[in-house]
């Protein structure tokens, strides 16, 4: 499996960390922040990700900021993008069970051993385990699309 992930300058220590996890455990890691300044803008590195997610250069994404939020916004302006900022191993499976999410971010402040407990549970989940969720993402699918407006 292909993972893309990024970092903005906050989170670049967890980045190195979260890479050399995965690439331990065989993981193809595509890196879309090798470099980062204090000034860098998080939504560049969000949007690198989700570019190579949605073009299929990658299966995933993993976004690295302090809190996970402006990561998660950002990514989410991406057509065809679901991400997901994860609090939990129960967030982190639910996310790819119930609501095919295929980048997630998390509060780096959760520590390293957290958010690879995090990390295994989004990479091992089943994505979109019944036909109501199926269904439900389908509606978002045809919004962001413009072809769905039941409200």
């Amino acid at each position: 499996m292909k993972i893309a992930i990024a970092s903005d300058h906050r989170g670049e220590q967890y980045k190195k960390e979260v890479i050399e996890y995965l690439t331990s455990k065989k993981y193809e890691v595509i890196d879309c922040s090798p470099e980062n300044t204090p000034t860098d803008d998080y939504p560049d590195f969000a949007f690198q990700v989700c570019k190579k997610v949605v073009e299929k250069e990658a299966e995933i994404g993993i976004l690295v900021c302090r809190t996970g939020i402006g990561m998660s916004i950002a990514a989410n302006k991406v057509h065809g993008i679901r991400c997901a900022k994860v609090n939990s191993v129960e967030d982190a499976t639910l996310c790819r069970n119930d609501n095919g999410a295929n980048v997630m971010t998390f509060n780096f402040t959760d520590g390293i051993d957290k958010i690879k407990q995090y990390i295994d549970a989004f990479l091992s989940a089943e994505v979109l385990n019944d036909e109501r969720h199926q269904r439900r993402v389908n509606k978002i699918i045809k919004y962001e699309n413009g072809e769905y407006n039941e409200l």
